[in-house]
């Protein structure tokens, strides 16, 4: 007799998009979405799953997620250092976040003057760094896996102070406003992860700053996202093949037009 098939985790789909938010799918200023609608839709006509990929916590995720209609799609949180599943919200507690503030405490004073980080901070403080208003400022401060914060000092106290930091078993990653410090996952390490779970036949990755770059790189289509709040990105790896491109436009602007070209190729095939 036959044995039966065993069925798949996922109907596998025919692509995989992974974007950042801040400055990419969200607009720099007013963190709107609305310009990126047409591509949204077709996204979800398409049946093509939708990973966020961002430095904001799942407790900021959340709301953001159920407005983008994503399902039970996880969003990879906190650059890469957690998941947020919307079938099994996360559990784990803050237990990382509290090693990297000992470590952070731990460091001479010199070294640790240099670095404000969001633990540092009451919620209205972040709000006027963000631009968030302060109940979203709150849901950011909800920190399990990562630390973002500025850095004021210079340039060589900044290099001593993340060489001091490694001896904790911590990194950095530079975003668009804030250098945010891990247990080393990236938005590239979490992208493997779901490139094996869902086993897309493509992926494509969207992004505008420097804690984007190994996913960009690592997707097979890449598109740096305008920024003109910073400095562009160098060049990167496939972008003198085409398999990495940039948008005209900034923001969701560039976003709606770079998703709309990708479907309409792999519509075309």
């Amino acid at each position: 007799m036959a044995r039966p098939m065993t069925p798949e985790p996922h109907p596998r789909p025919d692509a995989l998009v992974f974007t950042d938010l801040d400055g990419t799918l969200l607009d720099h200023t007013t963190y709107s979405f609305e310009a990126a609608r047409p591509a949204l839709e077709r996204l979800r006509q398409s049946g093509i799953p939708l990973v966020l990929a961002t430095s904001k916590t799942a407790a900021e995720v959340a709301p953001l997620h159920e407005r983008l209609g994503l399902g039970a799609t996880p969003a990879i949180v906190e650059n890469g250092a957690g998941l947020y599943d919307p079938a099994a919200p996360e559990t784990g507690g803050d237990a990382a976040y509290q090693e990297i503030r000992s470590a952070l405490a731990a460091l001479p004073r010199d070294l640790r003057a240099g670095f404000q980080g969001f633990g540092d901070l009451e919620a209205h403080d972040v709000a006027t760094l963000t631009g968030l208003s302060e109940e979203a400022a709150r849901l950011a401060c909800k920190r399990c896996h990562s630390e973002p914060g500025l850095w004021s000092g210079t340039e060589d106290g900044k290099r001593r102070f993340l060489e001091a930091l490694l001896g904790h078993g911590l990194s950095a990653r530079q975003g668009g406003r804030f250098l945010t410090l891990s247990h080393g996952s990236s938005k590239a390490d979490a992208m493997a992860s779901l490139v094996r779970r869902f086993r897309p036949r493509l992926t494509l990755a969207l992004g505008d700053a420097p804690n984007d770059v190994e996913m960009l790189e690592a997707a097979d289509c890449g598109v740096i996202v305008r920024n003109d709040h910073a400095p562009p990105l160098p060049l990167l790896k496939g972008e003198d093949t085409g398999r990495i491109t940039r948008t005209d436009r900034p923001g969701p602007e560039g976003w709606n037009d770079a998703v709309l070209a990708f479907i309409d190729r792999i519509s075309a095939r």
